[in-house]
């Protein structure tokens, strides 16, 4: 009998043909972390339940009925026993998600491990007159050199379910495509390290450290010289203007070709950075090479629907470029998900340089299973992870290995000094009005406030000829055209005048003759700080970072604890910029948070629990951003209405929900709900009633966006 798994217009694909197409993926991936047995073993027995009668009935007649064809698979690894029992999750899930795994009293309607081994299937045996279950000779990992062995665990059963769904997507693409090759993996590491190397050639003779770009010719020569290290935690504390750029670039395709690496995988937390260092990276290295992978980027909905594209967007979803570069949110949310298109990308993790830019932005709520899981990565499947910064924070203590990092930037204290372009001025307490005389009296300068309420309310009082608002009240292209104007004022030397929130702390390239800070954390004003004088050209003394706090208590969500550590050391008399101040600083919050760098007990899922892991719920708790506000899309202009218009006759698509939200703003409950009860806000449509349309366009302005103040009056007379 022919036992079938898939058809298409030219033929079929056989079950056997399909699970050694699948093993042998899988088997390859997983051995770039010397896994290849578990890889080959987990494929091949992922679709067994497709040799029972119900499944080749339901394909030979294109029957719409559901066929449990994943738990036969999981069924036969508890049967066989011992480390076999290791790849239940991988294959039971290899559809629906990794699995809670449930008790003893769940049953076939429970959609947990313990409820599919409960399960009615149909008879699947016939299985055994084609297929005999592979050997596995090796261990998950070295048990001895572990901390937590359910931990390592449960992040091997997700790379080997990595390896799996992959390996099962691409065995099954390349046949209902006829074998027809649409991915394009880019180029080899060597030749992007050649490529680097022709780019920095010039500057690398640079011996001149009295000048900028003699230090950054420094820096650089010293990456690449520490790109031979061995594999392990590297520091780049680099301060701002250093260059980090492209010396942690140099570094990674350096070490990547010493330690025959696949691929340098960037992590950052801001989608502004990632563009601006993606589009450097293209300039190099070219674009072929490097994937972007983030919220903004969408690669079905171009019109140029080249074959370049195609395979960009193919790569978008398991990672298979060399230089890859996403969001903290992308790449954590990802390895503690659950679903098979998050996890696909997982095994392309492994074997790879990540960096971590501007590392300070680690998740604090988070921080614990962040490190910890940095941590395995590195241990367990071949990483070498960089953490770069001018402001490093304390995770030393975090690291289990307690293993040094190796600082990737020479005579690291000398750097900051010569990079020293501006000079803290604690200015105390203040009030609006007294800061808005400060202002008036400027002609380029920056204030940042932690409120979009503030920022607003200062801007209204301040308005007039080169005075500008920024912040994520107006939506992403509108910040974009306001920025341009900005900078423009700021090369002409025209009067600017910048109220803003944090938004333009990191990636926004700004240089203006003195900035005013709100008291916040001390990475954050720091940052503030690098938007003064930002190249050189004016004397650190006579460009003023002015740090104020202003009368009564201002609650900033999420905010609390930084400010207040701020707080006792400028009270101390501290140096804001020393980097004893800055390791103080993160020492100080780390403590004050305690537990709270897990908040949602991620860690607790994966400790002493037996095997018995709840990666569906974890899935569910792991979120970086919560959803705490509620997306409005302002139609104020022609490009969103086009958007607009498409949204209402097409329903909600990934590609038209990507465009719409550059024409979105974020705002809390309570402000949703006073908007919503003034008859401002209303669904886009009956079928889209979670997300919403701005109705009284006359609440949205091209000088400060949404206007966020209403009154509760306005609710009471609608």
């Amino acid at each position: 009998m022919e036992y079938i798994a898939h058809k298409n217009s030219q033929g079929i694909q056989t079950i056997k043909e399909h699970l050694n197409g699948t093993a042998k993926l899988a088997g390859e991936f997983a051995e770039k972390f010397g896994k290849q047995d578990w890889g080959y073993c987990c494929g091949m027995l992922h679709d067994i339940g497709k040799y029972s009668v119900d499944f080749q009935e339901k394909i030979k007649w294109d029957s719409k009925r559901q066929v449990d064809h994943a738990t036969a698979g999981a069924r036969a690894c508890r049967e066989k026993g011992g480390k076999y029992r290791f790849l239940e999750y991988c294959i039971a899930g290899h559809h629906a998600g990794l699995a809670d795994h449930g008790d003893n009293f769940d049953n076939g309607g429970n959609a947990t491990l313990m409820g599919r081994m409960q399960k009615r299937i149909s008879d699947y045996t016939a299985y055994r007159t084609e297929i005999e279950i592979p050997e596995i000779s090796s261990d998950p990992f070295d048990w001895k050199k572990t901390t937590n062995p359910d931990f390592s665990l449960s992040v091997f059963i997700r790379m080997i379910y990595s390896c799996l769904v992959d390996a099962d997507f691409l065995d099954t693409e390349a046949f209902m495509n006829d074998g027809k090759e649409e991915r394009n993996p880019g180029e080899s590491i060597e030749i992007l390290f050649e490529k680097l190397e022709k780019h920095i050639s010039g500057w690398l003779n640079n011996q001149d450290t009295d000048t900028v770009n003699g230090r950054r010719s420094e820096i650089l020569r010293y990456c690449l010289e520490k790109g031979k290290s061995e594999k392990g935690l590297f520091h780049l504390t680099v301060p701002t203007g250093g260059g980090k750029t492209i010396a942690s670039l140099a570094f990674a395709l350096r070490h990547a070709v010493e330690h025959q690496m696949d691929r340098v995988i960037y992590v950052i937390p801001y989608t502004s950075i990632i563009e601006q260092n993606a589009r450097v990276f293209r300039d190099i290295l070219g674009d072929r090479n490097v994937l972007e992978n983030h919220c903004n980027v969408d690669y079905e909905s171009t019109e140029k629907s080249t074959e370049e594209l195609r395979a960009m967007q193919l790569a978008s979803e398991n990672w298979d470029k060399p230089v890859v570069v996403t969001t903290n949110v992308q790449f954590f949310e990802s390895l503690f998900a659950n679903k098979s298109s998050k996890c696909r990308k997982l095994h392309n993790i492994a074997n790879s340089v990540i960096i971590f830019d501007e590392a300070q932005m680690l998740p604090n709520d988070y921080l614990k299973p962040c490190i910890a899981m940095i941590e395995e990565l590195m241990n367990n499947y071949g990483t070498s992870v960089v953490l770069c910064t001018a402001t490093q924070p304390a995770l030393t203590s975090f690291f289990q290995s307690k293993a040094p990092a190796t600082q990737l930037c020479p005579r690291l204290q000398e750097q900051f000094e010569f990079f020293k372009r501006t000079q803290f001025e604690n200015a105390g307490v203040v009030t609006e009005d007294s800061l808005i005389k400060k202002l008036e009296e400027e002609q380029q300068a920056l204030c940042i406030v932690n409120t979009k309420k503030r920022a607003q309310s200062i801007y209204k009082q301040l308005k007039g000829t080169g005075v500008y608002h920024l912040s994520t009240s107006m939506y992403p292209v509108h910040r974009k055209r306001v920025l341009d104007e900005v900078r423009e004022k700021l090369r002409s030397n025209e009067k600017c005048i910048l109220i803003s929130t944090s938004l333009v702390e990191a990636g926004v390239d700004l240089d203006f003759h003195s900035v005013y800070r709100e008291l916040a954390g001390v990475d954050s004003m720091i940052q503030a700080a690098g938007r003064c004088n930002r190249e050189g050209r004016r004397k650190a003394e006579s460009s003023k970072v002015f740090i104020f706090c202003f009368e009564g208590k201002e609650t900033v969500m999420g905010q609390r604890q930084q400010i207040d550590v701020a707080k006792s050391l400028l009270a101390d008399g501290r140096e804001l910029s020393d980097m004893e101040t800055i390791t103080k600083y993160f020492e100080m919050l780390y403590h004050i948070k305690g537990d709270s760098l897990d908040k949602k007990k991620i860690l607790d899922e994966f400790t002493d629990k037996k095997m018995k892991y709840n990666f569906a719920k974890v899935g569910k708790e792991f979120k970086l951003i919560e959803e705490n506000t509620k997306t409005i899309f302002i139609n104020c202009e022609e490009g969103a209405d086009e958007i607009l218009q498409e949204l209402q006759h097409k329903g909600f698509t990934r590609s038209g929900m990507r465009k719409a939200s550059q024409y979105c703003v974020s705002i809390y409950d309570q402000t949703f709900n006073k908007m919503q009860g003034a008859g401002m806000i209303q669904p886009v449509s009956e079928d889209m009633k979670d997300f919403y349309v701005l109705t009284d366009t006359s609440r949205y302005t091209q000088e400060m966006g949404l206007e966020l103040e209403i009154d509760n009056g306005m609710a009471l007379f609608f």
